[in-house]
């Protein structure tokens, strides 16, 4: 939002906005009673006045590792399930509410997945309330009180490389779980952070296993779902340093992904992208992510001058080809 040229960009280029971090739990509640809102309501005003819509994420992440640090460790006291209760949905009414004539899309519950289990991760709320299935019902059963006609979102980074069949099966698990309980979600957020990391000799370009990941959206749609592309980018780790020819790569990766996404075109209903500019990219900030020659991850449409790279060109043929 301050900076002019980023700014320029988005105007251009986009119709909805998604804050990354600012309405998380760790930026709005700086203690159990207390909510700040002063960094949201900023980029929401900003983009009414640009008149872009906004997304909203995430009303729940649920891993321990990105809670503010006093849920992690509160005290829930002789009743710890109604005050977890309390704390969730208070959370949930006071942000939704805040924004329901604004935002019409939530991010509600965001990655629940416990990779070492294959099951549902704990939390202290969890713990609290009695278990994770519970914890997230009230979650979304909460947030369609608050907004009777937003689409409501499980969103996750289950992705189409081979290594993510897994993680694919897990979510598969967790959304026929919440299909038969009745729990109100609309849709599945794809995050879409696709991962060059093992190279396919054939492309010499990113592996990826395309009928297993139809199959799966093939499930998904089945089920009545929704898909929302909500935080797209190329993790280009393993692509060679040269700028051309990296860049070349990282852009023929995301138009095979695409055009996959965009067969889904009638289920399909916006795609995001976590960043416009490499240099506010935050993949260069994480750890997975980085190159062994310590250069810069080029995973965001635009470059550092601001200028449009392959990528960019790769996606709007993709929408065209709609």
């Amino acid at each position: 939002v301050l900076n002019a040229a980023y700014a320029e960009i988005v105007k251009a280029e986009c119709g909805i906005v998604v804050p990354e971090n600012e309405m998380k739990w760790q930026a709005l509640r700086p203690s159990p009673e207390a909510f700040d809102f002063a960094r949201a309501d900023r980029i929401v005003a900003w983009a009414q006045a640009k008149n872009l819509a906004v997304r909203g994420h995430t009303l729940l992440w649920h891993r321990p590792q990105w809670f503010p640090g006093w849920l992690n460790t509160y005290d829930f006291g002789a009743s710890p399930a109604r005050e977890a209760e309390r704390l969730l949905t208070r959370h949930i009414r006071t942000v939704a509410g805040r924004y329901r004539d604004t935002i019409r899309s939530w991010d509600v519950v965001n990655e629940a997945i416990d990779h070492d289990t294959n099951g549902l991760m704990q939390t202290s709320l969890s713990r609290a309330i009695g278990s994770a299935e519970d914890t997230i019902d009230l979650a979304f059963r909460t947030a369609r009180e608050v907004l009777p006609g937003a689409q409501l979102v499980y969103n996750d980074y289950m992705s189409w490389e081979p290594q993510h069949r897994a993680h694919c099966a897990d979510v598969l698990r967790l959304l026929e779980a919440l299909r038969k309980r009745g729990t109100p979600v609309d849709a599945l957020g794809i995050q879409s952070h696709i991962e060059i990391f093992a190279l396919d000799p054939a492309t010499g370009n990113g592996r990826y296993a395309e009928r297993e990941w139809r199959a799966f959206l093939d499930e998904v749609t089945g089920m009545g779902y929704r898909l929302v592309i909500t935080e797209f980018d190329v993790k280009d780790r393993e692509l060679p340093a040269d700028i051309a020819a990296r860049d070349a790569k990282v852009a023929d990766f995301a138009r095979r992904y695409l055009d996959v996404m965009f067969d889904y075109d009638a289920h399909l209903d916006d795609i995001l992208a976590w960043g416009l500019v490499d240099r506010f990219n935050w993949l260069n900030g994480f750890a997975p992510a980085r190159r062994a020659d310590g250069l810069e991850v080029r995973g965001a449409p635009y470059d550092n001058a601001y200028r449009p790279k392959p990528l960019r060109g790769a996606i709007a043929e993709a929408l065209s080809a709609v």
